[in-house]
């Protein structure tokens, strides 16, 4: 049977397009923004460079770097990352957060010098009526700051993003004012933040069709539009593909979603969601890897359940949902067992579907765990014997407590 009509597709609107389905670029934030969590560590250099090779074999167009303004450690880790992009030759393009103050821009036009990597800088700005009246802000004296420092990037011939801090709960007239002037300084990327994750994905549509529409087309300039946006109500990752949807041209995302407070958008599952829609075509077989080394070298746990990489992900012990893929397995076909129950196939990813023995089991999860161990699964004593003591439990059964049962039935026979 034709494998593409074995899953009916509702995600696919009438003309087989999804909504969101379209390419974007993607910048990982980890190395910035991720490491803003207060529970994270940050990392060694060594780990840094590691982590930035994975991003470039995933397919990461861009990568923040960290801000160079946060002090000496910072501004060596970033002058060390330009240079391993630059001498190993990588695609991914390196980029970097500041203040829209001279001292944070100079520090990244120093790096950019010494390296000579066109470093882009991300220069950041608050814009929302409740910040501006907390910090005591005044637009005038915004504006002049912001101005300093996006003319300066410009004339060291550094490429600039000009980003609002909490957009998403900013009046339209104030970014006009602030992204068109931006533009007019010569900044050729703007960014959409969703600073406190206040937004909802109509929110996100509306507010990226407006800065289109009432600000970039405007212009006449060739203007990129980004979106960065924070998971507090955990619709970040929704956001981030309603943000698609709308016309954005780059998504921030980190490793596992780390960042402040309870994160960002997740960069693994935006990158599976991409490539499930078909806009994204590099190798995701290191997914776990990025995830792994993150979790490691951060100090931040992934969880059992976390979507794909977990490691629950790919793994039943459930009796219906393991005969289907014995069933599919013993039609020869890899490429249904690792649908039938799975959302996202595991080979996608580098991994497989994981068959084991617990109370809510059937024989097939046993048959199915002793073939793979190299034991005969038609023996039918040892099957009933694991079977039995697994319907007794209240988990799943490690590999250790079935090799149990079946050494003490070999021992048994033996006697």
């Amino acid at each position: 049977m034709d494998d593409s009509r074995l899953i009916h597709d509702w995600n696919v609107e009438e003309f087989e397009t999804l909504a969101w389905g379209r390419h974007v670029e993607l910048d990982d934030e980890t190395l910035r923004d991720g490491l803003q969590s207060p529970s994270v560590i940050d990392p060694p250099i060594g780990s840094k460079i590691e982590l930035v090779h994975i991003m470039n074999e995933l397919g990461i167009h861009s990568a923040d770097l960290g801000l160079p303004g946060a002090g000496p450690r910072a501004v060596a880790d970033v002058t060390r990352l330009c240079e391993e992009i630059r001498d190993a030759g990588l695609s991914i393009r390196p980029n970097c957060a500041a203040r829209t103050v001279l001292a944070d821009v100079e520090s990244a036009a120093r790096i950019s010098q010494h390296t000579g990597v066109a470093l882009e800088v991300c220069a950041f700005i608050g814009s929302s009526p409740i910040r501006f009246y907390a910090e005591g802000w005044k637009l005038d004296r915004m504006l002049q700051t912001a101005e300093e420092s996006v003319t300066f990037c410009v004339r060291e011939g550094l490429p600039v993003m000009f980003v609002t801090e909490d957009t998403t709960r900013a009046t339209g007239e104030t970014l006009k004012v602030l992204y068109g002037h931006a533009i007019e300084w010569g900044a050729r990327r703007i960014c959409l933040s969703d600073t406190v994750g206040h937004a909802t994905p109509s929110g996100v549509r509306a507010l990226v069709r407006f800065v289109r529409r009432q600000v970039i087309d405007p212009s006449g300039e060739n203007v990129k539009l980004d979106w960065h946006g924070h998971r507090d109500r955990g619709l970040g990752l929704a956001n981030a593909l309603a943000a698609i949807e709308a016309g954005a041209d780059r998504i921030h995302a980190t490793a596992m979603g780390i960042g402040e407070r309870v994160g960002n958008v997740e960069m693994d599952l935006l990158l599976v969601n991409l490539a499930l829609a078909g806009v994204h075509d590099a190798d995701l077989s290191r997914l776990f890897d990025y995830c792994d080394l993150v979790a490691r070298e951060c100090g931040v746990a992934l969880p059992p359940n976390y979507p794909v990489l977990g490691s629950d992900a790919f793994r039943t012990a459930t009796g219906v949902h393991a005969a289907a893929i014995v069933k599919a397995k013993a039609k020869g076909a890899d490429w249904l067992a690792d649908r039938v129950y799975s959302g996202v196939p595991a080979s996608m990813v580098g991994r497989t579907q994981e068959i084991e023995v617990g109370p809510m089991s059937g024989v097939s999860n046993v048959k199915y765990w002793l073939l793979h161990r190299g034991f005969d699964p038609d023996d039918d004593e040892l099957c009933t014997r694991i079977f039995e003591r697994a319907k007794l439990a209240d988990h799943t059964l490690t590999d250790d407590e079935v090799l149990e049962i079946v050494r003490g039935t070999a021992t048994e026979r033996a006697g």
